[in-house]
C-alpha cells in the first residue's frame, strides 16, 4: 500500500498540471475566437455608420445648394 502512494500522488499532479495547461489553452482559443467575432462585428457596424454618416452629409450638401 505505501509503494502505490507515490504513483497516485504522481498521477494526480499530472492530472492537476495537465488541466490546467488544457485550461488554459482552450480558453485562449475561446477566447480569441470571441474577440475576432466582435472585431468583425465592429468593423461591420463601423462601415453601415460610415456609410450613413456620408448619406447624412450629401443630404445637407444638397439642401445647401438647394437654399
Amino acid at each position: 500500500m505505501a509503494v502505490e502512494a507515490p504513483r497516485s500522488v504522481r498521477w494526480g499532479y499530472f492530472r492537476i498540471i495537465t488541466g490546467t495547461i488544457l485550461g488554459g489553452v482552450l480558453g485562449f482559443y475561446v477566447m480569441h475566437r470571441v474577440e475576432t467575432a466582435y472585431k468583425e462585428k465592429m468593423k461591420e457596424r463601423l462601415a453601415i455608420y460610415e456609410k450613413e454618416m456620408l448619406l447624412k452629409k450629401q443630404r445637407e450638401d444638397g439642401n445647401k445648394q438647394e437654399s
